[in-house]
């Protein structure tokens, strides 16, 4: 009962009624991952015309949001929802879930500068370090690195691996949160399963651990240069809050 003025309603928790009579009513919780292209903007709207996410999202009735952002020239795995709540639980930086990163770099890094990584390194904003770093796969020519974060801020992995002297060439998010884009191809959105949301809200509010390496999917290969253009027909079909298939 609502007994203030000026009191404010929540119109993706509250339900309200008047008279008994419900007006509005909370929105179906939705939870997608987005495979990102690289060369678009985590947003839905973009002050300098840059390409956004939101040309991936078109085809899902519901006001979605992305959960946290990767740089424009990364690519891979970004959340999106309406569960606001959740999100900001994800977000929040006393805690932060774990986000898998694949750093390309030039050469074959010293173990010194992997090892750096993980003991930590002083930026400009502050002493950071990564929870697992390690070689994923190397050529004569460049090393693709794995990392594995626990913070959200800018350009973290980036500024991380300059600081130990391996300047990234191209960023790949495999997974965020357990939430991994395998078998997805850059623009691609799919439904997370029960067991994926169950696995956020089990992380939410707890701070990562390291754990037990394991490799990741690199990115495919692909010609041409640029971000891809949309596809038809790409976008999975929605699951419904029990994990099964809506029609």
């Amino acid at each position: 009962m609502v007994r203030e003025l000026g009191t404010k309603a929540d119109l993706k928790s509250d339900i309200i009624r008047v008279d008994g009579r419900v007006i509005s009513e909370p929105e179906e919780k939705v939870w997608l991952v987005l495979y990102k292209p690289a060369g678009t903007v985590s947003t839905l709207s973009d002050p300098e015309g840059r390409p956004t996410i939101a040309q991936y999202l078109k085809g899902i009735p519901e006001r979605v949001y992305p959960v946290g952002r990767l740089d424009y020239d990364a690519e891979g795995a970004l959340l999106v929802t309406n569960d606001g709540d959740l999100a900001h639980q994800l977000m929040h930086p006393r805690y932060g879930v774990r986000r898998t990163y694949l750093a390309k770099v030039s050469g074959v890094p010293k173990m010194e500068q992997i090892a750096r990584l993980v003991s930590g390194l002083r930026l400009e904003d502050g002493r950071a370090k990564a929870l697992e770093a390690a070689v994923q796969s190397r050529t004569p020519r460049n090393t693709w690195i794995r990392l594995v974060v626990a913070e959200g801020r800018p350009h973290l992995v980036k500024r991380l691996m300059e600081a130990v002297g391996a300047p990234v060439i191209k960023l790949h998010r495999p997974d965020y949160g357990g939430i991994a884009v395998a078998g997805m191809r850059p623009g691609d959105v799919r439904p997370l399963a029960r067991a994926e949301i169950e696995s956020l809200r089990d992380q939410a509010g707890k701070k990562a651990q390291p754990g037990p390496s394991r490799a990741a999917a690199l990115p495919a290969r692909r010609h041409g240069h640029g971000p891809p253009v949309p596809r038809r027909g790409r976008q999975q079909k929605r699951a419904s809050p029990g994990g099964g298939r809506r029609p």
